[in-house]
């Protein structure tokens, strides 16, 4: 200790400092006096006396060799009274001696749900949430995280889909592994059409002296949906299945339609050209569960139970629908390989919404098929498939009072369906050449077709096709459809294919004329919305599929385009022919009509402003220019049709 003391002494002198100077108050108090001058700060913040942060030694006087301090004489008493500590009334906690700051986690996390009775020491905090661990505060670009920028790093709120959110499924709502996620959307959309629509000259017609056959094709329709989903799913919310899920999906439908003609909206002259209907739905519901799993990565076997969506095939070809199932489906070889095997029990549709009913329909329909990726190429997926149809007889007027079951045509008297679908799909991609394809052979019998007046055992066969090559921001198209047709409908063999629940995207869908609005050929439809097949059809939706039609030919030509990343071009050409047109013929009692039918003329853009789906901007403008056999339809008996124009404009928004 003496030595320490004269080491500290002789190292102050030697920077030139006195005893005086270190150890008194007024040379610190002037130089930072003239510190504070300097820096501009007010000399009522200079503290007046500072405190003794240093013992100072005792010095006698400046000429008196400094003597550093003694041990103190242990026989001697202290020279102050023994002061005994508070004590304190509970040791302090982890949390007081050792303080870590709590972060926010990034996005809408709402509150955790663990619970964690581990305590922590000087060498770990315990933080059991894996899925709320908070984030540094930090502004990448310096920008103050501006809201219409795509911007890392936010906090979110509950009403923000696109950054992390609770509502959405990113963070548990209970336990580790228990997801919720709400999906609500409005979607809107207007169709202004033009089709063809016969008049009622035999009771009442719209306008005085209305003579022709054919009156004013315009129509303007409009249908608001209203969804809102809510599942619960018990997982990892990644690549690994879930282990099990619950879901319900309630739709409001408001829709309107306006006609200028009688007859159209109701069979009831009485009830005018205006029609108004609203419908509430709960058009998903199902429960989900693993059964099994089936290898180390992550192949496995579930089944759902309820009401849900199914696609039978890469396009809709056949059946693309929501109703009752129950369905097995998983995966196989380290999730290479995909299978379905599924029996629905069909509800029975809204006539106007399109959603489903309460009411059972009587059809029963089985699904079995299975997906391999790589097939032969890599990028290309092969399918092979068996579908069952069973369609009981059935008398059902729709809800506009329309007769749907069985088609309003010939003796129309209630029959038996039953087919059974064998298929082989491909889609993917080839080398550069994107390639997606479809054949179907169908064989079964049907009870009492109401055109052929017999019962009829079915063979008839399908079979389409697209080509397309990307290009930069564009994508050239090619496709090919084509649908056997009866040719002779006197005898007992139906060669004309149909589907089962047709919702086709291919060759412009949505976009499409053809695909898009229904025709209407005096009690059922030459084709209807959604579909390709002209199949007579009184109903896509709620008719019974009618094998004894006109088959169809397609050649289409088309082209999209990126034009930026928000804003897409869809561009289509389509070449339309009966296969044959002898049922036609008879249907009608006229001969000679042409198998071409026209030119369908499609273009349509769709804009995602948020470079998103929260919301989509849909509109598309179409044309049918009529070839001879349409025009031997529906010409008036003094003129020819004009071309046909349809459009519209959909919007939907997303959270």
């Amino acid at each position: 200790m003496r030595l320490r003391s004269i080491l500290w002494a002789l190292a102050l002198c030697g920077a030139g400092w006195t005893p005086e100077s270190v150890f008194s108050e007024e040379p610190i108090k002037s130089t930072l006096t003239s510190q504070a001058e300097k820096s501009n700060v007010k000399n009522e913040e200079i503290p007046s006396a500072l405190p003794n942060l240093i013992p100072a030694p005792d010095f006698k006087s400046p000429d008196k060799p400094f003597e550093p301090s003694r041990p103190a004489d242990s026989s001697k008493p202290l020279d102050r009274p023994l002061v005994t500590p508070p004590s304190l009334e509970k040791p302090p906690t982890i949390e007081e001696i050792v303080s870590t700051p709590v972060l926010p986690p990034l996005g809408f996390t709402g509150k955790s749900s663990i619970l964690t009775d581990i305590v922590g020491d000087n060498d770990y905090i315990p933080m059991p949430d894996r899925w709320r661990l908070g984030f540094p505060a930090l502004d990448r670009y310096g920008l103050g995280h501006p809201p219409v920028k795509d911007y890392p790093f936010q906090l979110g709120h509950w009403w923000d889909p696109y950054n992390q959110n609770v509502l959405k499924g990113d963070f548990p709502v209970y336990g580790q592994h228990t997801f919720f996620n709400f999906t609500g959307s409005v979607t809107q959309l207007t169709q202004a059409i033009q089709s063809p629509i016969g008049t009622t000259p035999f009771e009442s017609t719209a306008r005085p002296f209305q003579e022709q056959f054919f009156g004013n094709p315009n129509q303007l329709a409009n249908q608001t949906f209203v969804s809102f989903a809510f599942d619960l799913f018990h997982g990892d919310a990644a690549y690994k299945p879930v282990d099990w899920r619950l879901k319900v999906n309630p739709i409001l439908n408001v829709n309107t339609l306006n006609v200028n003609e009688l007859a159209v909206v109701n069979p009831n002259v009485l009830k005018r050209t205006q029609r108004d209907r609203d419908y509430l739905a709960l058009q998903e519901w199902f429960a989900e569960t693993k059964l099994v799993d089936l290898s180390a990565y992550y192949d496995f076997m579930s089944t759902r139970v309820g009401s849900q969506p199914f696609n039978a095939d890469f396009r809709g070809f056949l059946f693309n629908d929501i109703n009752r199932a129950v369905r097995i489906f998983g995966t196989r070889n380290d999730n290479r390989d995909q299978f379905n095997l599924a029996y629905f029990r069909q509800a029975e549709k809204d006539t106007n919404s399109g959603l489903n009913t309460f009411r059972d329909r009587q059809t029963n329909l089985v699904f079995a098929n299975y997906y391999r990726q790589d097939f032969i190429w890599p990028g290309y997926t092969a399918q092979v498939s068996t579908n069952y149809y069973h369609d009981s007889a059935d008398l059902l007027f729709d809800r506009n009072s329309f007769l749907v079951r069985p088609d309003p045509v010939g003796v129309f008297t209630p029959h038996n369906i039953d087919a059974v679908y064998f298929g082989w799909a491909g889609d993917g991609h080839i080398e550069r050449f994107n390639v997606s394809h479809q054949m179907y052979y169908v064989m079964g019998y049907d009870a009492y077709n109401p055109l052929a007046g017999q019962a009829q055992d079915i063979r008839a066969a399908m079979a389409a096709c697209e080509l397309s090559y990307d290009r930069d921001y564009a994508r050239f198209r090619t496709s090919f459809f084509w649908s056997s047709g009866d040719r002779d409908i006197t005898n007992s063999h139906a060669s004309g294919f149909d589907t089962i629940f047709e919702n086709s995207n291919f060759a412009g869908g949505p976009f499409s004329y053809w695909q898009r609005q229904s025709v209407k050929l005096f009690g059922v439809n030459l084709v209807n919305g959604g579909s390709l097949i002209p199949d007579l059809r009184s109903s896509r939706i709620q008719g019974q599929a009618n094998f004894v039609n006109p088959g169809l030919l397609l050649y289409n030509l088309g082209f999209d385009l990126d034009i930026n990343p928000k804003l897409k071009m869809i561009n289509n050409c389509n070449f339309l022919w009966f296969e044959s047109s002898a049922v036609i013929e008879q249907y009608v009692f006229a001969g000679g009509i042409n198998n071409f039918i026209g030119n369908d003329l499609s273009s349509g853009f769709e804009y995602r402003p948020f470079l998103n789906n929260n919301a989509i901007m849909t509109v598309g403008v179409s044309t049918l220019i009529p070839g001879s056999g349409f025009k031997a339809l529906y010409n008036n008996p003094f003129g020819t049709v004009d071309p046909l124009v349809a459009g519209f404009a959909q919007l939907t928004l997303t959270y």
